[in-house]
């Protein structure tokens, strides 16, 4: 998938060549480029992922964004520890970490396409935390999951943890917390971390073709559908129910309403273009 993708398409490096990007026929391609050191995120490469993710949301040829790691032993290991001495060495060091490193988080907190997360290997600490922000999340066979930071005397930050309670609940939650311990792809499936999980060989076909199908789908659509469900998770004081309302108006309006109308009587598949 990786290879069908970067051989038909300019691949741009970020990062000095440690974050990868390219974009072939409505779907946007990330890679974690670190194989070396399991793919695991510098300060550099959270930078080098917030330039990306701008071009992107800007570029109206990207329907939706795969995630994806560099070879095929990680999604991503988690954070670069070489960088944990001099960049997070106490709780004043952690809260410049997080400076240089939350605008990246934000953006793909905050990206309005679909994201497409491709796992294979480990995926592990703050590199599940990366898989956490995606809408979709496809697991290989191989895959490793585990959150250590109570093997290293650590705490994730409080969004990190919503976003696995929201998925997992509260009680799996705690257990992959306090236990620190790693699991397979068929436990992540089981508790629903991940969406499905599918043997090795299948992984890229499978994220793949799940990505052509949303990007085959009406954009306004399934804007309206993330904004939806984003705020279904919301607790219910903080959800924006008026933009949500303007959003499924918007479709309603659209000329790619009307096209799926006519595609649907013609018996044809519509052709969609965002507006």
């Amino acid at each position: 998938m990786v290879e069908a993708i970067t051989e038909k398409a300019e691949t741009r490096r970020y990062a000095d060549g440690k974050m990868l990007a390219a974009v072939d026929d409505g779907v946007g391609l990330i890679i974690f480029n670190q194989p070396e050191k399991r793919n695991a995120m510098s300060v550099g490469m959270w930078a080098g992922l917030g330039e990306i993710l701008d071009e992107f949301q800007e570029d109206p040829s990207v329907r939706v964004v795969i995630l994806t790691g560099a070879g095929p032993k990680a999604f991503v290991s988690g954070a670069d520890i070489s960088q944990f001495e001099k960049q997070r060495a106490n709780a004043d060091a952690q809260q410049e970490y997080d400076r240089l490193t939350s605008a990246g988080r934000a953006k793909l907190a905050a990206f309005p396409k679909p994201v497409i997360a491709r796992i294979r290997g480990f995926c592990l600490g703050g590199g599940l935390g990366i898989a956490l922000q995606a809408d979709i999340r496809i697991a290989a066979q191989d895959s490793q999951f585990g959150i250590p930071a109570a093997r290293l005397g650590i705490a994730y930050g409080f969004d990190m943890v919503k976003k696995l309670v929201d998925l997992v609940g509260p009680s799996q939650a705690r257990l992959i917390l306090y236990t620190g311990t790693r699991f397979d792809a068929a436990e992540a499936q089981r508790i629903g971390l991940v969406n499905r999980m599918v043997p090795d060989e299948e992984l890229s076909d499978t994220v793949l073709e799940i990505a052509r199908t949303i990007a085959d789908n009406a954009p306004l659509s399934i804007a309206a559908h993330k904004v939806a469900v984003d705020n279904v998770v919301k607790d219910a004081a903080d959800r924006d129910m008026a933009r949500v309302k303007a959003m499924i108006d918007a479709c309603f309006d659209s000329a790619d309403y009307r096209e799926g109308r006519t595609a649907f009587m013609e018996k044809r598949s519509p052709v969609f273009r965002g507006a």
